[in-house]
């Protein structure tokens, strides 16, 4: 399957973007979730609210650990964000990935492809050796979309509420490898 890479740029993020990462965020979520989460949640997710985050966030982190954005034209259609391993008990060298979200028009076109190995690159510039995620057990398609790119389920489980709803969340992790990410 072609990557598209000619019709899509990765770049960090800047601070002007907030926006737009918010947008490709609830867009997501809203069709990503449809079968999983709440409608009267997703319905109420507010790319304002989302985009009021994203700007804080992309005020305090330096650019270089600011999200990757995958822009098709003038407009953002996905994004990465990775960092420090956030699961207590976890070594010093695992990172995670915390978010990696493609507008539904985008999917099956190589872009979350592209933006997982950016992320694995990233990571791996940081000298993390290995990285780990969360997603919803119920999301089918971004675990099968994983487990073909390498991930495996790690035995990590926990349970969150979302909305209204008891939702379990499991974790995934690979060993980063230099030559797969070139």
């Amino acid at each position: 399957m072609a990557t598209y890479e000619a019709m899509v740029h990765l770049r960090h993020a800047r601070e002007a973007d907030a926006r737009a990462i918010a947008d490709v965020h609830v867009r997501t979520w809203q069709h990503a979730y449809r079968d999983i989460l709440p409608p009267d949640y997703l319905q109420a997710l507010s790319v304002d609210a989302r985009a009021r985050y994203w700007a804080t966030e992309l005020r305090v982190l330096p650019p270089e650990r600011r999200p990757w954005l995958a822009e098709a034209g003038q407009e953002v259609v996905g994004f990465v964000s990775v960092g420090p391993c956030r699961d207590e008990g976890m070594a010093p060298s695992t990172g995670e990935i915390y978010a990696l979200y493609v507008v539904p028009e985008f999917w099956a076109r190589g872009v979350g492809r592209n933006l997982l190995l950016r992320a694995e690159r990233e990571l791996i510039q940081h000298s993390y050796a290995d990285a780990t995620l969360w997603l919803l057990s119920g999301n089918d398609r971004a675990r099968a979309f994983y487990e073909a790119a390498g991930w495996k389920a790690d035995g990590g489980v926990k349970q969150d509420r979302i909305g209204d709803r008891e939702v379990s969340e499991v974790r995934y992790r690979r060993v980063l490898e230099r030559s797969r990410v070139g």
